[in-house]
């Protein structure tokens, strides 16, 4: 899956998990007429608040894109320079190349695991109350991941995305909601879309890294075996077929337009 399309991936998750708002003919439904009176922006299993929402969808979209620091050439490498790039070398180094390490549910336990540790970093401060700088310095880099994958960051600006994600980190640290468990819940939210999203093309997923289990011969002549249970171990279940097919822009054009409609929302409601 391109990244683009991770990073939207993302944000539609963590929003709807979050946002639970009706669009009615007095609201936003009068804008936009198309949609009906009652309608459900999304599930609310999680009560963040409007900030909440937000400042989940930013971190969650730049998580979506973690697993790809395993490629030195990948979008994010070049997206904060030059600690983006060093760190996909070391990444790409440890994680045994591209969709091997950070694409298996080792890997999304360290991504978990590293985000517990940036979100224990707290302190109180008034008026805001208790402010997060780990999870805010953390979101620099998440920040940048994703506007970098979004094209919000034209390639002639080296300096905007530094700007960028210090702005969205400060954001982060002062306005994140004030239960700790969502941090390390956006980004393991992130990398677990991210790796389902790539195990849904025909290049696929081994979860089980560092193990290999490859598919018996017998199993191999099997119809359709081949595709969904690769010689190198990998799994897919490639209904979206090849990374940027006509059916994952199929997929993600109406996606897209969700999470521009679920953040316009949220931030009328949060702004009053």
């Amino acid at each position: 899956m391109m990244g683009p399309h991770h990073a939207a991936c993302g944000a539609a998750a963590w929003l709807a998990l979050t946002t639970r708002f009706h669009l009615d003919t007095s609201g936003a439904a009068a804008v936009l007429p198309f949609l009906p009176d009652g309608f459900d922006a999304g599930l609310g299993l999680l009560h963040v608040g409007a900030a909440g929402v937000l400042a989940g969808t930013i971190v969650t979209a730049g998580a979506a894109l973690l697993p790809d620091a395993d490629h030195r050439n990948a979008t994010i490498a070049h997206s904060l320079p030059p600690v983006s790039n060093a760190l996909c070398v070391q990444v790409g180094r440890l994680s045994g190349g591209h969709r091997h390490g950070t694409h298996s549910l080792l890997g999304m336990a360290v991504f978990v695991f590293i985000s517990m540790l940036a979100g224990m970093w707290t302190a109180r401060l008034e008026p805001f109350g208790l402010i997060f700088p780990g999870a805010g310095v953390l979101t620099v880099l998440l920040a940048s991941f994703a506007a970098k994958a979004l094209k919000f960051i034209p390639d002639t600006m080296r300096r905007f995305p530094w700007v960028l994600g210090i702005l969205v980190g400060a954001f982060i640290t002062f306005f994140a909601p004030q239960d700790q468990f969502w941090f390390p819940l956006a980004v393991g939210l992130g990398a677990a879309v991210h790796i389902a999203g790539d195990m849904l093309t025909t290049g696929g997923c081994n979860l089980l890294w560092p193990l290999r289990i490859r598919p018996p011969r017998l199993v191999r002549k099997l119809p359709l075996v081949h595709s969904l249970w690769k010689r190198n171990g990998r799994v897919a279940l490639p209904v979206l077929g090849n990374a940027g097919s006509w059916r994952e822009w199929v997929l993600l054009v109406p996606l897209s337009g969700y999470v521009v409609l679920a953040i316009v929302g949220t931030a009328a409601r949060w702004l009053g």
